[in-house]
């Protein structure tokens, strides 16, 4: 896993020789080697092993780990940037990091383990129900791969969840000094028969579970489907938990499942 932490200090370990003396080989040192040659052979390591493993061996190497190229040359052989970046990352090994962790981090956004993994559920009317897109009177979702949504009925319906960020491996110091992007997505959608209702509420939370910063949408009369985004930033030192909560209900009050419809929520830590 990714260390809690930045690594310091040096064991002093030196470099093995690039070619086994044993072999007859002319023997080379690494640390000989041009630093754009060290720094591709070190690409080829695992990010883990660069910071807690090679980082140590000598000050050569701490450098190189710790400097923008390495990270740089690791993030284009993965696709997380063009061989020519539109803009200069702030800092390489973060963004690496934060890249590879990406992940959406609700989880069951999409009723397929019905309402495993939400609390604080309210059921009103007659409670949250989960059906097979896209529905009677409704629309397929816009990519391939949702299949299901949560629905609302004719009283107000709610669920949240609360994303601890350190056991997701974002690490207070990241989230303190970098404050990556916290980007919150969701879909939501009515039947063409019925009106409904459609309100999302995000916050983030510290440690004590004051509130840092928060995003509520206006309740929304929902005409057809839509996908609404919120992108927090600069918010401040101290963010542990993302609490998610969204709800809705439908407008006409007809018995049974005629709500909002919710499927692929998402919270995503970004560069």
């Amino acid at each position: 896993r990714v260390p809690d932490g930045p690594i310091t200090g040096s064991r002093g370990v030196n470099p093995l020789p690039l070619f086994s003396e044993s072999s007859g080989q002319p023997g080379q040192r690494m640390e000989s080697l041009p630093e754009a040659v060290l720094i591709q052979i070190l690409a080829s390591i695992p990010a883990v092993e660069l910071v807690l493993v090679c980082r140590l061996v000598c000050c050569q190497w701490k450098n190189l780990v710790d400097g923008a190229a390495l990270w740089l040359l690791k993030c284009q052989q993965e696709g997380f940037t063009g061989a020519e970046p539109k803009e200069e990352a702030e800092n390489w090994q973060t963004f690496y990091f934060l890249r590879k962790r990406k992940r959406n981090l609700i989880k069951n956004p999409c009723g397929e383990e019905d309402l495993e993994h939400w609390g604080e559920v309210e059921n009103g009317g007659d409670g949250w129900k989960i059906e097979d897109l896209p529905g009677d009177f409704g629309k397929e979702f816009p990519s391939d791969g949702i299949h299901k949504y949560f629905v609302t009925s004719y009283e107000w319906c709610c669920k949240s969840q609360v994303i601890d960020l350190r056991a997701e491996g974002y690490w207070e110091e990241l989230m303190d000094t970098t404050q990556p992007k916290i980007v919150v997505k969701d879909w939501y959608a009515g039947r063409s028969d019925a009106g409904c209702l459609y309100q999302l509420h995000v916050k983030l939370l510290s440690e004590h579970e004051d509130v840092l910063a928060e995003y509520q949408s206006d309740t929304i009369a929902i005409p057809q489907d839509n996908a609404l985004s919120h992108t927090f930033s600069d918010y401040g030192p101290g963010a542990r938990f993302v609490r998610f909560e969204h709800g809705g209900q439908d407008t006409l009050f007809w018995k049974g499942w005629y709500g909002v419809r919710m499927t692929n929520s998402s919270v995503t830590v970004e560069p």
